[in-house]
């Protein structure tokens, strides 16, 4: 009994400024801090309140304060300023925060989090800034506990507070931080306020989505990374997408200091700094990368892999650049050590690739001709071995049998995934001297893609309709072509060339005309209005107009003019 009189005394004597602080104060009020954000013109944008929560600098704060920044500082109680260097959490439904502040000493002052929360009835008190040697703070009671989010806690205080005092820590009388302070948003905003429970402004944390969180998308200041690194990987890589190369190169070098002993870390760096790479001393850097991926990976074989494929992307890439060693030669190097560790399929196709690229085309053959007999066997996989014997100057046979076992691996009807092949297909079968086949690939592949096509598929349709002898076809394709693009001359001429084939003389001369009037020096038009006109029997204007094509400079015309005209 004689110790709720003390502290229902004490309680009293502080709301009156009266009594001695408790000596936990003196300490503890070095841990709250004032908080200030800009935006992205680096004009101020909020002020406010947060407290340390750990001595290396995790601090807590509202959320409010945050949204719209771009950076932010903190001032302590010596008014020192202090970055706040990353975002680890937030919450803006609960309107928190929980963020890293660059510190500059060994450590901080912070505040030790209350393990048992205060019952309903209990004094507690809340600890404002102040940059004062003294300080006023503000005693009250705990009115309500109500359990939210997984069952942390949400206060009700008979307490009041100020503005200037939200986000400010809520104390236990034995110098506990159990929630950090949230203005009342009802009427009585003079005694009652409101605290949310610390433990769950803790529990805010980056993960692997993060970059997804549309609360964490509206604050412009850097996130802290995950606490795994699995997670801290699929980070990168959704940062990599959505950052700017400078700010994702930021995140990289956050990721390496966090996971030294990390590959993926230098390699990603790597392959971003190639990108941004201006100069031999960039390359140089990325050659450090490399090495030190190799040196702390535990699988060797991936790491020699992935400097496999950007040695070579890297020389495939840029013809004319030269560093060091690199080459493709070493690019064959580095994926045989991955092969000589584990002989992976996938390693054997990079390998393919690389030999291809060399012009290697047996040895690349080979590498494929593993592979197609491999679990990694695909439609891609035999497409590049029909590349490479397209590049050896096959039989056309043989290429068209690999492209027959990239379509067959589709069911019919075909979808987008068959597309590609089954226009590869097409080409080869005209390569073949097989139109019609080639006619069929191209209607299915106008089928896979919902006749989402554009003029030129129009074109080589109707080449191959031309050579098929379907002339409405090869007429209907070459219009569809022309509307597509109606200022490709060449569509015209080609849309006359199947008129005069099939006897229509005096169409093929109006689309002539039409292209004359989009430019009146195509040479090509004339002659084949020529070659129209001596189908109808009007020499003197096939004359007139194998001269004007002769003029224009076409090459192809002497011979027309020879037999017709002397």
């Amino acid at each position: 009994m004689r110790k709720n009189i003390v502290i229902a005394l004490f309680v009293s004597l502080v709301c009156q400024g009266v009594v001695a602080q408790p000596k936990w104060v003196e300490k503890a009020k070095r841990a709250v801090f004032s908080v200030i954000t800009y935006d992205k013109d680096n004009k101020m944008l909020n002020s406010g309140n947060g407290f340390f929560v750990t001595e290396d600098g995790v601090a807590l704060s509202d959320y409010s304060l945050f949204k719209g920044a771009q950076r932010a500082i903190v001032v302590n109680y010596e008014g020192e300023q202090m970055p706040v260097e990353a975002i680890m959490g937030a919450d803006d439904m609960y309107d928190v925060v929980k963020f890293r502040v660059g510190i500059t000493k060994k450590s901080v002052p912070a505040l030790m989090l209350s393990s048992t929360p205060p019952a309903v009835g209990s004094a507690v008190c809340l600890l404002p800034y102040s940059t004062q040697k003294s300080r006023a703070y503000t005693a009250g009671k705990v009115k309500a506990v109500d359990k939210v989010a997984d069952n942390y806690s949400y206060y009700t205080l008979t307490l009041q507070l100020a503005d200037k005092r939200v986000s400010c820590p809520l104390m236990t009388m034995e110098g506990e931080v159990f929630a950090l302070a949230q203005k009342s948003s009802g009427q009585d905003t003079a005694t009652i306020c409101y605290g949310v429970d610390v433990n769950y402004v803790m529990a805010q944390k980056i993960t692997a989505l993060s970059y997804s969180d549309a609360a964490l998308k509206d604050i412009g200041i850097k996130k802290a990374l995950p606490d795994t690194e699995d997670e801290a990987l699929v980070f990168l890589f959704m940062a990599s997408s959505q950052l700017s190369a400078d700010k994702y190169m930021t995140v990289l070098h956050d990721f390496i200091a966090q996971y030294p002993d990390s590959p993926d870390g230098y390699m990603r760096r790597a392959n971003q700094r190639i990108l941004m790479s201006k100069d031999e001393a960039s390359l140089d850097m990325v050659s450090d990368d490399l090495d030190k991926a190799l040196e702390v990976a535990v699988q060797k074989d991936d790491v020699y892999y992935s400097r496999a494929k950007l040695i070579s992307a890297f020389v495939i890439e840029n013809p004319d650049r030269i560093y060091a060693d690199w080459s493709l030669d070493k690019a064959v190097a580095e994926i045989r050590e991955a092969i000589k560790i584990r002989p992976l399929p996938v390693y054997r196709q990079t390998e393919g690739d690389i030999l291809f690229a060399k012009g290697d085309y047996p040895a690349a053959l080979e590498a494929y001709d593993e592979v197609n007999h491999s679990e990694l066997v695909s439609p891609a996989t035999f497409y590049t071995t029909a590349k490479i014997k397209e590049a050896m100057k096959a039989p056309s046979e043989e290429v068209l049998a690999l492209l027959d076992s990239c379509v067959v691996r589709f069911n019919k009807p075909y979808t987008q995934d068959a597309a590609p092949y089954l226009l590869a297909r097409a080409q080869a079968y005209m390569v073949a001297n097989q139109p019609r086949q080639a006619v069929f690939d191209y209607d299915a592949y106008y089928d896979a893609v919902k006749g989402n096509v554009n003029d030129v598929f129009y074109y080589y349709r109707e080449q191959a309709a031309l050579k098929s002898r379907q002339y409405q076809r090869a007429l209907d394709d070459m219009a569809s072509a022309i509307a597509l693009n109606p200022k490709d001359l060449t569509y015209r001429a080609e849309l006359a060339v199947v008129n005069i084939r099939v006897g229509r003389n005096e169409e093929a001369v109006k689309v002539l005309q039409e292209a004359l009037a989009i430019d009146g020096s195509y040479a090509e038009a004339y002659r084949l209005m020529g070659i129209a006109q001596v189908q109808m029997k009007q020499k003197e204007a096939a004359c007139s107009s194998f001269a004007k094509a002769k003029e224009l400079g076409d090459p192809n015309v002497d011979a027309l003019i020879e037999k017709h005209c002397k």
